[in-house]
């Protein structure tokens, strides 16, 4: 008995040939790079339960980033350095990210991060300072700056709202650091 649609046949067929080879693209092209060396990972996990040690680690590593990217960026043997300087501040960005997620969870713990809070403002000021002065540097070309445009202005908006959230997060800690000690 013939098959009534046997182009049917044909494109289901065609289809299972074609589905392993085009599913592999998209995985390749979400390739993602850890921001954080192992032996950082390390230090992060053995600190897990210390507030204090953990953020400051996460400002050290902010700060790592940043030395980095300016050292990549006033070396004249760099090559390929929009394609750096974006890598850097994605992971640059990554690490102040997960900064600002613990401590957000530390705050809800009611944990007392006023030491390391003040540690964090501080680097804020570094971080809006080092990052304005990539956005004004005249040694890139206007091609290479618009390739690492996007994730400089996340960055530099990024810094700049967390750095008020974290002044308002000072105050709420002493706040109830001074209702815990009433107690």
């Amino acid at each position: 008995m013939k098959s009534a649609y046997p182009w049917r046949i044909a494109l289901g067929l065609s289809l299972l040939i074609a589905l392993p080879l085009l599913l592999p693209l998209p995985l390749r092209a979400q390739r993602h790079r850890d921001s954080l060396t192992p032996l950082e990972i390390n230090q992060l996990r053995d600190a897990m339960l210390d507030p204090d040690v953990r953020l400051n680690l996460y400002v050290k590593f902010c700060r790592d980033r940043m030395t980095k990217l300016e050292q990549m960026r006033s070396d004249p043997k760099t090559t390929e350095r929009a394609r750096q300087t974006h890598d850097i501040l994605e992971d640059f960005l990554s690490l102040y990210d997960e900064l600002n997620e613990n401590i957000d969870m530390y705050v809800g713990r009611k944990n007392d991060i006023r030491r390391p809070l003040k540690v964090i403002i501080e680097a804020d000021t570094e971080f809006q300072s080092k990052l304005r002065a990539i956005k004004n540097s005249a040694n890139a070309s206007a091609a290479e700056a618009k390739q690492y445009e996007f994730m400089l202005s996340d960055a530099l908006d990024t810094v700049d709202s967390s750095a008020i959230d974290h002044r308002k997060t000072v105050t709420e800690v002493e706040e109830y650091m001074k209702r815990k000690k009433k107690k």
